[in-house]
């Protein structure tokens, strides 16, 4: 169609829709209403077509056209490899699937303008973008591949879906297998790539410390501290003032330790513990890091923007710098420290039946290990016992301790997800050495009793006093998943009780109990807990499902997380004078914000070092192409099997693999059937697998069954 009669023709729909007279109707109806003859209507739908693309107007699900505000929702595109993708929509329970055609050129992360069709079936709702209204990828990190003039860049993320065209004299010199950081000036459309400007070349993809390099520009993570908090960093004193002691309670005299992992540094927790008739005296003992971290000063404002630490397999990003989270803030033996404590009475049975929260100072005797109290607690070992025979009594009482609040929350229906995770060694080039699952043991688990203890005993605290505050919460699971789960379970002969669409943590607990010790506990678990909605920070109390929990909160760790900074604030505010309405007032303007940003921050930490293990496992596994290994059946999907091997390494046998048969993927069993054999592959069932291959850049691991398998 010439340009100025499609100018012309877009111009006088866009006047027709906007018409304040005008109600939506088909493109036959707008035909008809302004006289254009049949053989034109295939051009009045193409002219709609491209209005709709430019966010001028929109559809609704019976193919009616009019402003887009009447029919389109907004909402987060997430974007998957293939092409299509999925919109997270304010208002809808569940996403909105989004075809490959209908994407509108959005990529990962997007908001979005889209429009609903009609949903069928009880089938997920299916969208198409009309527009894209900010984009998320102004940095993308990525892949760089010289062509002839050009070149491009596959992006580490792999839902963002499409290459990165660098116009020639825009690639900085990179070659063929540089990791690059690329500007985006252009974000392209539904028919055009994104098209940008290399502004960083991280190394090629083979130099050590690349890889991770790459993960850290691409999640956005802070790296070097900023120079006005190192300058405020340089006042922070290296020792504790004697005057600064003063109006404190004075606790150097109690037995004290901190239990740790062998190379943990920032040690913000310490505990003692003595016991007078048939109570216990708990002291949880925690850094007080706001004393030199205060409100507004630059030290704050780059903790609140990092939100978290970060602890990633070969380094740490810290959300404080080194002098304070490995220096003054830390428990650190044989030093005075400043500490907010939570002294709690706990009777036989495991209830908290007085405390106090005081700020103190504290020193610890002993820095201890896991390693070492486990030694103690659990193998009575002679070397260990004698190493620290004068604390021997009290880690035996803290053993006995535990198994006491332990038993009181299973009473209650907590739920214990205990899963190995993985503990990744690297050599000093950052490859990878060696992976095993690191198990709990009593040690861990006498430190995690403790902090719940305190954690829950200060969120109650707070809750009556009716002031604000920062709560950990997690929602009850969503009752479509838990009938997904229940489908499922029934498979393995279990069953679960719901009432209403609801669950109590009592069942998930009594499952995973029934589960134990057998072949298909750790799947069980996987599943069940993919079943359940994320903790997140809220500022109104509603409680913690998982730990079966009225009151929850996090207090015990403000070296690496911002939330517990922010509650010790006004802990020791209300403690110093109690809060006046003008600082009420204050809190309750800042906190909400505190417990959005926080909870996003968390959930980026969290897939960082997610996606760094994966590379790491990957790394590590390329040495075994050609070996067989025993796994267990993880995953079951429509193109293959998921397999898990012993050291938390999981890998996948593609459905074009399985050569012996033609497999069909049983969903509702979660199982691949055999159509000549009758051969199934199912959750949670032992099988041999060879490593074929590994893809360090996709971060997969390719498995093929093992001969026997197939045969």
């Amino acid at each position: 169609m010439e340009e100025n009669l499609l100018k012309q023709r877009k111009e006088m729909l866009t006047k027709l829709i906007y018409d304040p007279k005008y109600t939506p109707m088909k493109a036959k109806e707008i035909a008809a209403l302004l006289n254009i003859p049949g053989k034109q209507r295939e051009e009045l739908t193409q002219v709609l077509e491209l209005l709709m693309e430019e966010g001028v107007i929109g559809i609704s699900k019976k193919g009616k056209y009019g402003k887009p505000e009447i029919f389109s929702v907004t909402g987060i595109y997430s974007g998957h490899p293939k092409g299509f993708g999925f919109v997270t929509a304010e208002g809808m329970e569940r996403d909105v699937f989004i075809p490959a055609e209908k994407t509108g050129g959005a990529l990962h992360g997007d908001k979005v303008r889209l429009v609903i069709q009609e949903e069928e079936g009880g089938r997920r709702a299916e969208g198409t973008v009309i527009k894209v209204l900010e984009h998320a990828n102004q940095e993308i990190v990525g892949f760089f591949q010289k062509s002839k003039g050009f070149g491009f860049v596959v992006p580490d993320n792999q839902k963002i879906g499409k290459d990165v065209f660098i116009p020639s004299g825009r690639d900085m010199g990179a070659v063929t297998g540089h990791k690059v950081v690329v500007s985006i000036t252009d974000f392209g459309g539904p028919s055009r790539n994104p098209e940008g400007t290399v502004t960083e070349i991280l190394g090629h993809v083979n130099d050590p410390g690349t890889d991770i390099l790459s993960l850290i520009r691409a999640y956005g993570l802070p790296e070097e501290f900023p120079r006005e908090v190192m300058e405020e960093v340089q006042w922070v004193e290296e020792t504790v003032n004697p005057h600064k002691m003063e109006g404190r309670l004075d606790l150097r005299r109690l037995p004290t330790v901190t239990i740790d992992g062998e190379d943990a540094k920032d040690l913000d927790d310490a505990i003692t513990l003595e016991k007078e008739g048939d109570i216990y005296h708990l002291g949880v003992h925690i850094a007080d890091v706001t004393h030199y971290v205060k409100e507004g000063s630059f030290l704050d404002q780059e903790a609140f923007r990092r939100g978290t630490s970060v602890y990633l397999v070969d380094r740490v990003i810290p959300m404080l710098p080194h002098k304070l989270s490995n220096g003054i803030c830390s428990l650190n033996a044989g030093t005075d420290r400043l500490a907010l404590s939570c002294l709690m009475d706990i009777d036989g049975k495991g209830n908290v039946i007085g405390h106090q929260v005081a700020e103190t100072v504290i020193q610890v005797n002993q820095r201890m290990t896991y390693t070492k109290v486990n030694a103690i607690v659990e193998d009575s070992d002679p070397e260990a016992e004698k190493e620290h025979l004068e604390l021997v009594p009290m880690f035996r009482l803290m053993l006995e301790l535990s198994k006491k609040l332990r038993q009181k929350r299973h009473q209650r229906g907590a739920i214990d997800f205990d899963f190995p995770e993985s503990k990744i060694l690297l050599d000093e080039k950052g490859r990878p050495i060696s992976i095993k699952p690191y198990e709990r043991n009593a040690a861990t688990k006498i430190i995690e009793d403790f902090m719940l203890a305190a954690n829950e005993t200060i969120a109650e605290d707070f809750y009556w006093q009716q002031l604000p505050f920062l709560y950990r919460t997690h929602d009850n699971p969503d009752p479509e998943k838990i009938r997904q789960l229940i489908t499922f379970l029934r498979n393995f002969g279990y069953s679960v009780r719901t009432q209403q669409g609801e669950v109590h943590p009592k069942e998930i607990q009594k499952l995973l109990s029934q589960a134990e010790g057998r072949e298909e506990e750790a799947l069980i678990g996987r599943l069940t807990l993919r079943s359940m909605k994320q903790a997140k920070y809220t500022i109104d109390n509603t409680g913690h499902f998982g730990l079966a929990a009225k009151y929850y909160c996090h207090f015990t760790s403000p070296i690496r997380r911002y939330p517990d900074l922010q509650i010790h604030r006004i802990i020791k505010e209300n403690l110093a004078s109690g809060l006046s309405p003008k600082r009420i007032a204050h809190y309750e303007s800042i906190l909400g914000e505190v417990a959005v940003k926080t909870s996003a921050l968390e959930r980026r930490a969290e897939e960082a070092e997610r996606e760094t293990d994966k590379l790491k496992k990957c790394e590590y596994m390329s040495q075994f192409i050609g070996k067989e290994f025993e796994g267990v059946i993880s995953g079951v999907t429509n193109f293959g099997l998921y397999v898990e091997l012993p050291n938390t390494v999981e890998g996948m046998v593609r459905m074009n693999d399985l050569s012996d048969d033609y497999y069909i993927f049983d969903e509702a069993r979660y199982q691949l059937a055999g159509e000549m054999t009758k051969k199934v592959y199912k959750l949670g069932q032992r099988v041999r697998v060879c490593v074929a291959g590994t893809d360090k850049l996709l971060k997969t691991i390719d498995f093929v069954l093992a001969d026997k398998e197939q045969g």
